[in-house]
C-alpha cells in the first residue's frame, strides 16, 4: 500500500491552527440548544499546548456546552517515574485538575471533564486490576471507562506511533478487557474502518461491555483508500450495520475533520464554511442515525484534532445543519441524552 507521511495535524502547530481557524468564524446556529461534548483531549508537547486556558477559549465560543468528556490523548502527561503500567495515571490526575478547576465555576459554568476516559494497557490481563483500582482512585468519582488504542493500517503506519496488529484478537488484551465490567467502566473503540470485523468479534465475547464506538468507525481516505470514496463507503456501511446489531454498542458522531479522512480541507488558504462541511459529511452521520438510533449516538468534537478543519463554532453548526429537521426530543438525544447516559453524568447546569 502507498504510505502517508503528513503529520496528523499537517505539522502545523496548535497556535498556528488556531489563527487559521478564525477566518472562518461563523454566527451560532440554534445557541440555546443544550450539549454535552463526550469527546476531547487535552496536551503540551511538539503540537503546542492545548489545557485548561485553550480548552476553554473553544468550548465558550458560543454553543451552549453543559458539560464535556476527556477521552485519552497519549504519553504526553504521564507520570516520568514509576512502574511503566502505572505512568498513565499521571494524564487522569492532570485532567481531574481541570476538571477540579471546572467544578469552581469561577471560569464559567461549563463543567470540562466531568466525565474521564483514561488509557490502562489491557495487555496486562488480569494483571491490569490494580492500574484500574489507581485511575479510579485518580479520577476522583470521574473515571468512567478505558480506550485502548487498536488502530492499525499500512497506510497510516508511515507517521502513527506503533500499535499491535490486530490487537483484539490477543488473548491477553481480551483477558484486561473482561475487568472492566468488575469495575463498570466502559470501553471506548478507536480503530480503522477496515479493522471493524474485530470489533464485532469483542462485541459476540463480551455482551457485559458498554462499548463506544469512536469517530464513526475511523474512517479513511488517505493513500490507496483516497482512489475510490464510494467503495470505501460501501465496506464502511456493511460494517457499521453488523455494529448496529449489538445493543451495548453506542457510536460517536465526528472524528470527520481528521486529516487521515482525505478531504484535505487543511490545504486551503480558507477554512471550510460549516455548510460544506454538513454536505461532506452527511451520507456517513446519517447512515450512522438511521442504523443505530438517536437513543444510541452522540455527536463529539474531537478537538483540538479536528480543528485541523475547522472551529469550535464551525463545528458544531455543521452537526446542527444536518439535524435542522430533526425533532427537539431527537436532537437531546444527539446532543446530550446519549453522552449523559453513556458517561453517567450528573449535570448540574
Amino acid at each position: 500500500m502507498t504510505k502517508n507521511t503528513f503529520y496528523p495535524i499537517d505539522n502545523r502547530t496548535l497556535e498556528e491552527i488556531h489563527s487559521w481557524v478564525q477566518l472562518g468564524k461563523e454566527p451560532i446556529l440554534e445557541p440555546n440548544l443544550p450539549i454535552v461534548d463526550p469527546h476531547h483531549h487535552v496536551w503540551h508537547d511538539q503540537r503546542g499546548r492545548y489545557l485548561f486556558d485553550e480548552l476553554s477559549e473553544d468550548i465558550n465560543s458560543g454553543h451552549h456546552i453543559l458539560a464535556t468528556v476527556f477521552i485519552q490523548s497519549g504519553h504526553n502527561m504521564y507520570r516520568a517515574f514509576g512502574p511503566e503500567e502505572l505512568k498513565s495515571i499521571g494524564e487522569v490526575e492532570l485532567v481531574n485538575g481541570i476538571a477540579a478547576m471546572s467544578a469552581s465555576q469561577q471560569f464559567g459554568k461549563v463543567e470540562l471533564c466531568a466525565g474521564i476516559v483514561g488509557y490502562a494497557n489491557l495487555c496486562l490481563g488480569s494483571q491490569v486490576e490494580p492500574v484500574l483500582e489507581a485511575l479510579i482512585a485518580a479520577g476522583n468519582g470521574r473515571l468512567r471507562g478505558v480506550r485502548h488504542s487498536m488502530i492499525w493500517d499500512s497506510v497510516y503506519e508511515a507517521y502513527q506511533i506503533p500499535q499491535t496488529r490486530h490487537l483484539a484478537q490477543d488473548s491477553s488484551f481480551k483477558k484486561g478487557l473482561s475487568t472492566l465490567s468488575k469495575f463498570e467502566l466502559s470501553f471506548d473503540a478507536w480503530l480503522f474502518h477496515p479493522q471493524l470485523p474485530e470489533l464485532i468479534e469483542l462485541l459476540r465475547s463480551f455482551p457485559s461491555i458498554n462499548f463506544v464506538l469512536n469517530h464513526v468507525g475511523g474512517l479513511l481516505g488517505i493513500g490507496d483508500y483516497s482512489s475510490d470514496r464510494s467503495a470505501v463507503f460501501k465496506i464502511w456501511r456493511e460494517n457499521i450495520y453488523k455494529l448496529s446489531q449489538f445493543p451495548n454498542l453506542n457510536i460517536k458522531l465526528g472524528g470527520l475533520g481528521m486529516l487521515r479522512c482525505g478531504w484535505n480541507f487543511y490545504q486551503r488558504s480558507h477554512p471550510p464554511s460549516s455548510v460544506e462541511l454538513s454536505e461532506a459529511w452527511k451520507p456517513y452521520i446519517e447512515e450512522c442515525i438511521q442504523l443505530f438510533g438517536v437513543e444510541r449516538c452522540m455527536f463529539e468534537s474531537n478537538f483540538p484534532v479536528d480543528k485541523a478543519t475547522c472551529g469550535y463554532d464551525v463545528i458544531w453548526n455543521a452537526f446542527k445543519r444536518l439535524t435542522k429537521d430533526y425533532s427537539i426530543d431527537e436532537k437531546n438525544y444527539l446532543y446530550k441524552n446519549t453522552a449523559s447516559k453513556v458517561y453517567r453524568l450528573n449535570i448540574s447546569n
